[in-house]
């Protein structure tokens, strides 16, 4: 039953910005990790940034400096706050955790459906 869903996509020109959210739904004990990840056309999916519950942070350098991961324990939400956009930020957008429901054991990955993200003029 524990769902993720995104949101925040959209079309923006490059140098703009955009913030994508990500809230996780259902019976859950805990999240360890929560990140994003994103895949452009012909090219597999690539890490972007991830947060641990700890706050401790990580990017893919091609990110780093531009965008900015957050995670909100209470709501086991995930956040991405995109600067200066480049074209070749064009890519469909997935969040991920690692959750652990109530009366589960140990904690297991899952994955939204994606938002668009277009940089483009």
């Amino acid at each position: 039953q524990v769902q993720l869903m995104e949101s925040g996509g959209g079309l923006v020109q490059p140098g703009g910005s955009l913030r994508l959210s990500c809230a996780s739904s259902g019976s859950i004990f805990r999240a360890y990790a929560m990140g994003w990840y994103r895949q452009s056309s012909g090219n597999q999916r690539e890490l972007v940034a991830t947060v641990t519950s700890g706050g401790d942070t990580n990017y893919a350098d091609s990110v780093l400096g531009r965008f900015t991961i957050s995670g909100d324990n209470a709501k086991n939400s995930v956040y991405l706050q995109m600067n200066s956009l480049k074209p070749e930020d064009t890519a469909i957008y997935y969040c991920n955790a690692q959750l652990q429901p109530f009366g589960a054991l140990y904690a297991s990955d899952y994955w939204g459906q994606g938002t668009q993200v277009t940089v483009s003029s």
